[in-house]
């Protein structure tokens, strides 16, 4: 049996990819004690946190569709099993990886390698929800690659910063 993705259950998984950012980036914020460094952390979380309304304003565009499934919740546990395989797997995660990061550039680059992953995922699963719903998915493959040429253009101004 073939899966198939609806715009709706797509952006549930970059709902949970987003969450999972935004805790990375406030934890960073929440460890830094330079004024300029959680400047940029905050901003970084309010860009995911940007994110995550521009998704939850397109979930209220997408119609509801019901998978098949051979038991209660399989469908919900199979996407959630996508969301985990990414970069963060779960807010908890994520905030003990902010955690453990020595400085500002390595936590971009964390940013960065979070987006390039979500770019990943979202082309790939481009193939397998149905085609009604491909604008949807464009639209959130658009919205990372914005995401990931701000976290960029952070990375350069710190490293502008350093010298």
């Amino acid at each position: 049996m073939s899966i198939f993705f609806s715009g709706r259950e797509l952006i549930e998984i970059a709902l949970g990819i987003e969450r999972n950012g935004l805790t990375f980036y406030q934890a960073l914020s929440n460890k830094s004690q330079q004024s300029k460094i959680k400047a940029v952390y905050n901003y970084l979380a309010g860009a995911e946190r940007k994110h995550l309304n521009t998704f939850q304003n397109m979930q209220n565009t997408i119609g509801q569709y019901q998978p098949p499934e051979s038991y209660a919740g399989e469908y919900m546990l199979y996407l959630k099993a996508l969301v985990d395989s990414h970069v963060f797997s779960n807010t908890k995660e994520a905030q003990e990886k902010a955690e453990r990061t020595p400085n500002e550039i390595d936590a971009i680059d964390i940013g960065i390698e979070a987006e390039k992953d979500s770019i990943l995922f979202y082309s790939e699963l481009q193939n397998l929800i149905r085609e009604p719903d491909h604008p949807v998915v464009l639209k959130i493959i658009s919205e990372e690659k914005s995401h990931l040429q701000q976290l960029s253009e952070l990375k350069e101004v710190l490293k502008q910063q350093r010298r």
